[in-house]
């Protein structure tokens, strides 16, 4: 009698080891989508900073769109057929807003020369439209690229930094933790202007070299700003999209030195 229980008992817990494999070999794969791609959005897309923004940003893998007025880069090369282009105009109407659809993260790289009224209107009221567009879309990050303090040239170009400051203070409000400010100051690299190409890093890159050493110069009231060390374009770029895609880059405003800190960074 006791043999026969312990054979039942060992068959019925072999049975109900059993079970359990049974189960996992019949359960079948589930399918998970994998996470969406960051979009960017780069206004201002097909001018000099703004088209190597979106280079870098492909570079990196992300799903990259413009808004221009001109819309799409005049120039043929083969990155820009991987860019999502469109025409609009910030200062006129509301039907560039369908630009903002997907994407998770801005560049403004929108500026301009001209009038007072017209620096300001190009530097500022088109980029606080922007802002404010962006944040009602909960877009979650916002980059600008601004510009660093000329010292007697914040006087004669009143409209340019007026307007560059007024679009800085309305990112503060809408974007208070997901706001970076970039202020370069002159920008150098191959600028082309039709179908000319500008080698402005001849004269870019010889000034940087001196004077990222002279810091303590540019403190000097009115003139110092002037002694501003330019900064490459590439740079400026690749510290963009790295502001506006790495959730643990800090907001806040980044000088010169600080870009050139940030883009020597790996």
């Amino acid at each position: 009698m006791d043999n026969t229980w312990r054979v039942r008992s060992l068959s019925t817990e072999s049975n109900k080891i059993d079970e359990p494999l049974q189960v996992v070999q019949e359960a079948e794969t589930v399918n998970i989508p994998p996470p969406p791609a960051d979009k960017l959005l780069v206004l201002g897309g097909s001018g000099f900073v703004g088209s190597h923004v979106c280079k870098e940003a492909l570079n990196r893998g992300l799903s990259v769109a413009s808004l221009s007025r001109s819309g799409k880069y005049a120039v043929q090369e083969p990155w820009a057929n991987k860019v999502q282009w469109h025409q609009g105009d910030l200062l006129s109407g509301s039907s560039w807003k369908e630009a903002l659809s997907g994407v998770t993260s801005i560049v403004s790289c929108i500026g301009g020369f001209g009038s007072n009224s017209y620096m300001y209107k190009i530097n500022g009221t088109a980029n606080i439209t922007a802002v404010r567009a962006a944040a009602e879309k909960g877009v979650k990050r916002f980059v600008y690229v601004s510009a660093a303090d000329s010292g007697v040239m914040n006087y004669i170009l009143q409209g340019y930094y007026d307007g560059k400051r007024a679009a800085e203070t309305e990112l503060l409000v809408r974007y208070p933790y997901g706001y970076v400010i970039l202020r370069p100051g002159f920008i150098y690299g191959n600028r082309r202007v039709g179908n000319l190409e500008l080698p402005l890093g001849v004269v870019g890159s010889p000034l940087e070299m001196v004077l990222q050493h002279a810091k303590p110069l540019s403190q000097v009231p009115l003139v110092g700003p002037l002694l501003t060390p330019p900064v490459n374009v590439t740079a400026v770029a690749k510290v963009a999209v790295r502001a506006a895609t790495d959730p643990v880059f800090p907001p806040g405003i980044v000088d010169v030195h600080g870009l050139l800190r940030y883009s020597q960074q790996k």
